[in-house]
């Protein structure tokens, strides 16, 4: 297989345009529900804040705008979180320009990603993870380009998309960690002046509103992230066995990245030159915030998620092109494309598959079927609007989105014991336990699709 030079461009626009369609149009037809993750997101964007209880606002903020525009269609979903995905690719491109003399090697470092399934497979469910990428890409270039020219609007550009991706998920830290190591280390080797300091303004001014938010929410969301690494401080071996456990599963995740690469490439023969500036960038963006996260599963005996790795690998493409670029074989491609396409297919496939065939599955709650059956006993009974609804994130938050009038939800049922219209302006439903909410439940009670559900509002 050939690539026409001329033609990258072109085909990058292919690749970007089939994966954005292929992604959004499979979950739409195979999901009967939205994901966890996205429903949680879509039930902290109907009552927009600084913060919510597991993480900070920028997912909430991205799937209310696209509810905004589009309201309850599934696939509008899917779609943002391809145009995520899609956008981060097209910024890597951008970025290894600056890195591979060869367009068609800028190419191959963006084909590369479809390889780590964190850009195929888990891509449908839009959440933290996803929201990080564009910012996560972003912030590199922009970095990049300080370091490079040392101009005093890509240092401000460089802070507000650092600031974006840590109002996407705190994990982003680690990747501002490891820029900021390798920034100090220039400073001190006077490659670049303190100018670069002016991306802390537009990084904190974006960040006061969370700052002040968390402080009255009493850090809530850095407990929950503490809590979700099921640190063991009695168990000893935890501090062996979690970094191991990581390492193992980045190695699988990898694979298919690199028997692509293996495909491409006559020897393994390299030499590292540390002097050479654009290869310690790219050591450092890549496998510092790796080791920075094994050095906390080690240290704390830390549980780390596999998911939250999604975006430390996009510039992969980019270090193993650069490292390799002289030993590659265009005439080999056609062997790495064959792979590429069988992942590009099979992925979907297997997607598709494994969403029809099993049915016990978050994505085949039937949020449509109670959202109707609650809105006609509603109409049945009641006269004012619905403006509230009560329950956990996934059974509040799907009945929230669901229902026509999108109230907003609020998790009300908390530390109470027992459910009143009082100090609530309009009506509100709650939905849960049904021999919980029978019991507490002061104004309608229904059984809908098995879900317990308690109606309060001005009775006709």
């Amino acid at each position: 297989m050939q690539i026409n030079k001329n033609k990258i461009n072109k085909y990058l626009a292919v690749f970007l345009f089939s994966h954005i369609f292929i992604w959004t149009l499979i979950p739409s037809l195979s999901n009967s529900n939205l994901p966890l993750d996205t429903i949680e997101a879509l039930a902290w964007g109907s009552d927009l804040a600084w913060g919510f209880n597991k993480h900070p606002p920028l997912s909430a903020f991205a799937v209310e705008i696209f509810y905004q525009i589009f309201g309850n269609q599934d696939w509008a979903y899917y779609f943002l979180s391809q145009i995520f995905v899609a956008s981060s690719f097209f910024i890597i491109f951008k970025f290894s320009q600056d890195f591979l003399s060869d367009p068609k090697h800028s190419l191959i470092s963006v084909l590369l990603l479809e390889g780590i399934y964190f850009y195929n497979f888990t891509t449908p469910e839009f959440n933290v993870n996803v929201c990080q990428l564009p910012f996560w890409a972003l912030t590199v270039l922009y970095s990049w380009r300080g370091i490079k020219y040392n101009k005093t609007s890509d240092w401000l550009l460089f802070g507000i998309f650092a600031a974006l991706g840590f109002l996407s998920k705190y994990l982003f830290i680690y990747l501002l960690f490891a820029l900021d190591i390798f920034i100090i280390y220039l400073i001190i080797k006077k490659k670049i002046n303190f100018q670069c300091f002016v991306s802390l303004f537009t990084f904190l001014l974006i960040l006061i509103p969370h700052i002040i938010w968390l402080t009255e929410n009493n850090y809530t969301t850095i407990t929950y992230g503490l809590h979700r690494t099921s640190v063991d401080e009695n168990f000893f071996l935890s501090h062996l066995t979690q970094p191991l456990i990581f390492i193992g599963k980045q190695i699988g995740i990898l694979i298919p990245f690199f028997i692509m690469l293996l495909f491409l490439i006559n020897k393994i023969k390299y030499k590292l030159n540390f002097k050479d500036k654009k290869l310690t960038f790219l050591l450092v963006i890549n496998l510092i915030p790796i080791l920075l996260v094994f050095l906390t599963s080690m240290l704390m005996g830390a549980k780390i998620r596999t998911m939250w790795m999604t975006p430390f690998y996009l510039f992969f493409g980019v270090l193993v092109i650069y490292v390799f670029q002289n030993q590659i074989s265009l005439k080999k491609i056609k062997y790495s494309f064959s792979i590429f396409l069988v992942l590009f297919i099979f992925s979907p496939l297997a997607y598709f598959y494994i969403s029809v065939t099993e049915t016990n599955k978050r994505t085949d709650y039937p949020g449509k079927k109670i959202a109707k059956g609650v809105e006609k006993i509603w109409e049945k009974n009641f006269i004012n609007k619905i403006v509230l609804v009560g329950g956990d994130e996934w059974h509040g938050g799907n009945l929230s989105y669901h229902l026509s009038d999108r109230p907003k939800w609020d998790n009300i049922l908390e530390n109470k014991s027992e459910v009143s219209s009082k100090n609530i302006d309009g009506g509100f439903i709650l939905i849960g336990n049904t021999n919980i909410l029978q019991e507490i439940c002061s104004g309608i009670f229904a059984e809908v699709e098995k879900q317990g559900v308690c109606m309060i509002g001005k009775k006709k």
